[in-house]
């Protein structure tokens, strides 16, 4: 390598002006040896590629090279054990450290193996008959090698295994010389603990920098002779690296002391799940990835159970929507989903806001019987016709009833008296102001935390429900990189209508560019719903 950086010996300075003089009078006026010296003369005076990435100052030493301001000592491995494990070679790449990694494969031809095998074959026989002609004990060693070798054999006659020499060498960097033979031992004694056994480049530090290199120079041709499985035990992209090309920062990795970036949209889907214990600090990893996440673009909606995203809303410039009781912020559970395309029929919409709502009214009431469900849905449809809301009506310019509405109609209805009194408590009674109301809220912003904590515990899952479903509404209708965090889930999994929905919301988010974060303490709140 150091070749290409060395400059050539300036020719004398006469010689180029002569040269110089006489390229002017004409090209055609030289003879083709005095262009050439003159052209070579002219590029010495150029500055190329390897000018600029060339080091300052180059120093070899016997076992070690000063390279600029860092220190460099290469290392060869000269012989491994007879088993060595698939990923011996982790702790080495995995280290918090700089250095060179090259390996070298040269394949033999499989009839000059099967050649000296087959040679070695009949020495060891040969040896082992004539211990027991002397009645001398077994050797085990011998034996053992006689097996390797003829399952060797097997092996490479039916090409299933190759035979290669190979050669593994470090260059290991330090900005000190002491820094640089600490790390050296510790490389030594990780390596030597598999027991692989390496050496220092010692009179070839030049050589051995070089071939790790990415220049497929092998300077030191030191190599070992090995079949298929133990050459790719040494395969060095075993690292736990945990970093892509985009993405969002989410941490370090402790093994190596790696960045983690992750794109959660480059996969299949983009949904996660956040388990860990109380205090663990769930809600605060949540929250970074949110920050980052903004950075690209991508539109955040959290349902906050015990306001914790409040301040992060507030810094950002985002959203912050409570809904109680009290609160002037409302939803309105009876909207109708927004179109999709311009084939979307009103039939499908109305059917599609009955399923939604009746699997609210059981979170409300509790669980129906048959009867009582089959009379809830004709009631429902009866709701919304009784708005002019029917299969065959302009959705855009109708206005949706509310829940009062529904007790109205099911006053009226045979049976329906019983379902009615049970939501009379949301309608006139003690949380009539929560689920009764037309929707005064709107999404326009990157940032939109829902808060539930001023809500009683009975009314959060129906609160949750109403809102997931509100937000899931306005997915489905414009298509955008988007994140839903869902904090503290196991209000949503206690309710199996409730489960069922974000089951389904997590089967389908991924067709309307859409990814779930839910968080929650248990695994089990998932596993038992």
């Amino acid at each position: 390598m150091f070749n290409l950086l060395k400059r050539q010996p300036r020719a004398p300075r006469a010689a180029g002006i002569a040269a110089a003089g006489a390229t002017s009078s004409g090209k055609g006026d030289l003879p083709e040896e005095e262009l050439l010296h003159a052209e070579q003369v002219y590029r010495q005076g150029t500055v190329s590629i390897r000018d600029f990435i060339a080091p300052a100052s180059v120093r070899v030493q016997p076992d070690y090279l000063e390279l600029g301001g860092m220190f460099l000592r290469s290392l060869f491995v000269v012989a491994y054990p007879r088993y060595i494990s698939i990923g011996w070679f982790e702790p080495v790449i995995d280290l918090s450290a700089t250095f060179d990694i090259g390996m070298f494969f040269y394949k033999i031809d499989a009839a000059i193996i099967l050649k000296q095998l087959r040679n070695k074959v009949g020495i060891l026989e040969a040896q082992l008959a004539a211990d027991r002609e002397k009645g001398a004990p077994r050797d085990p060693v011998r034996e053992t090698a006689l097996q390797d070798i003829e399952k060797l054999r097997d092996e490479i006659t039916q090409g299933t295994e190759y035979f290669f020499q190979c050669g593994l060498y470090l260059t290991l960097y330090a900005p000190t010389l002491p820094e640089l033979n600490k790390l050296t031992e510790q490389v030594e004694s990780m390596i030597g603990a598999k027991l692989v056994f390496t050496r220092r480049a010692t009179w070839q530090a030049e050589q051995g920098f070089n071939a790790t290199l990415p220049l497929a120079l092998d300077e030191l041709a030191v190599s070992f002779n090995m079949n298929t499985s133990p050459a790719a035990s040494s395969f060095p992209f075993v690292s736990s690296e945990l970093s892509s090309d985009n993405g969002v920062l989410y941490g370090i990795n402790r093994h190596n002391n790696s960045l983690i970036l992750f794109d959660r949209f480059s996969l299949p889907n983009a949904n996660m799940v956040v388990f860990a214990t109380s205090g663990a600090g769930k809600s605060y990893a949540i929250k970074l990835e949110v920050l980052r996440s903004l950075m690209f673009g991508t539109e955040i909606i959290i349902i906050d159970p015990e306001r914790e995203y409040q301040y992060l809303a507030q810094a950002v410039g985002g959203t912050y929507i409570s809904i109680s009781l009290n609160s002037d912020s409302k939803i309105n559970p009876f909207d109708l989903p927004r179109a999709i395309g311009d084939d979307a029929k009103a039939g499908d919409l109305i059917r599609s806001a009955v399923i939604t709502l009746k699997g609210l009214i059981r979170i409300m009431i509790g669980e129906l019987t048959h009867q009582e469900d089959s009379l809830l849905d004709r009631a429902i449809l009866e709701t919304y016709a009784k708005k002019d809301i029917t299969a065959s009506s302009d959705l855009a310019h109708v206005e949706p009833p509310v829940l009062s509405d529904l007790e109205d109609i099911l006053h009226g209805m045979e049976g329906g008296e019983d379902i009615a009194m049970r939501l009379k408590k949301y309608t006139e009674g003690t949380f009539a102001g929560l689920l009764n109301n037309r929707t005064n809220i709107d999404l326009a912003n990157q940032l939109v935390v829902f808060s539930v904590r001023d809500l009683e515990d009975e009314l959060r899952p129906m609160a949750i429900y109403t809102v997931i479903n509100f937000i899931w509404n306005i997915v489905r209708a414009q298509m955008k990189k988007r994140i839903l965090v869902i904090d503290e889930a196991w209000w949503l999994m206690q309710h199996e209508d409730s489960a069922k929905f974000i089951y389904a919301l997590v089967k389908r988010c991924r067709k309307y560019y859409l990814g779930l974060t839910t968080i929650t303490q248990d695994v089990n709140d998932f596993l038992g719903s």
